[in-house]
């Protein structure tokens, strides 16, 4: 069915955040005994980023304000984030209900962020996420609806 496999789909979307999230959890614990503000702007300077305009030193403020405890809490903080998104990933996986609820209410949440955004400033990629959300969110109602109407076999 069609819902399955958006059901499927937003279950490797949720693996790929997980793995992502785990991935820049791994940058900063590779930096937690460096200077963080340095390796920011080394990472600037190589993306050829202007490190005067706004947002390489939004990233060159915040890293010169974090110290070794700020950083492994963020990092430990990445990976608790993965590691939720890998478990809803695996419950949607093999279609559990409690993982399409999870889906839909961790989804829902952003919702309001998203609109409070884009009030303030209308941008493409601003309405390609709230899109993406709304669609994950719908695609789970639906699931859940469908599964309420579906039967479950019962054992005599």
């Amino acid at each position: 069915m069609a819902t399955d496999k958006a059901v499927r789909f937003v279950a490797y979307l949720e693996a790929t955040k997980g793995i992502v999230v785990l991935i820049a959890a791994t940058g900063l614990a590779s930096v937690i005994h460096e200077d963080a503000h340095e390796v920011v702007a080394s990472l600037i300077e190589h993306a050829h980023f202007n490190p005067a305009s706004q947002y390489p030193r939004i990233f060159l403020d915040a890293a010169s304000q974090l110290g070794d405890t700020r950083l492994s809490l963020l990092a430990a903080g990445a990976v608790l984030y993965a590691m939720v998104r890998f478990i809803e990933a695996y419950g949607l996986y093999f279609e559990r209900a409690w993982a399409e609820l999870f889906a839909a209410l961790s989804g829902a949440i952003y919702i309001p962020f998203e609109l409070i955004g884009l009030v303030r400033e209308l941008t493409w990629h601003g309405v390609g996420l709230l899109a993406v959300n709304v669609a994950v969110v719908g695609f789970m109602v639906r699931a859940l609806f469908r599964r309420r109407r579906v039967p479950t076999p019962t054992s005599t």
